[in-house]
């Protein structure tokens, strides 16, 4: 009987304590989230990419939409068309009927889009839209 009443609470501290250890990677995974996302969000300025009402700063809007729609920008650069590209141009100030033209010159300039970093893609996208 003793024997019985060993193993149950044996049984308890253990399941109690994988729900507590659980419950740490949890934690340890939100946290390492949210520490990636201040990472991203911040700038050497010490400025916030984030206004007093939760909005972005304008200037801030095109980084944020290519770092967080890379992959899809990437596919409809690659094929000169689809609603991430089209957005990006939105967002670069281009007018419907300007579109077009950036989708295409975009799609040309893709290898070189692709082969420079963050900031220096950011700065051709930006050249193509004028």
């Amino acid at each position: 009987m003793k024997q019985v009443n060993v193993r149950i609470g044996l049984l308890a501290c253990s399941t109690v304590l994988m729900l507590f250890a659980s419950g740490c990677t949890l934690k340890g995974t939100t946290k390492e989230f949210t520490d990636t996302t201040s990472n991203v969000t911040g700038t050497t300025s010490g400025r916030t990419w984030w206004n007093e009402d939760g909005l972005l700063h304008p200037e801030y809007k095109l980084t944020a939409f290519m770092a967080l729609n890379q992959t899809n920008v990437e596919q409809d650069l690659a094929r000169g068309q689809g609603e991430y590209v089209t957005s990006l141009g939105t967002l670069l100030g281009l007018s419907s009927d300007q579109q077009a033209a950036f989708h295409a010159k975009a799609q040309g300039e893709f290898e070189a889009l692709m082969t420079s970093d963050h900031e220096a893609r950011l700065q051709q996208l930006r050249m193509l839209a004028r």
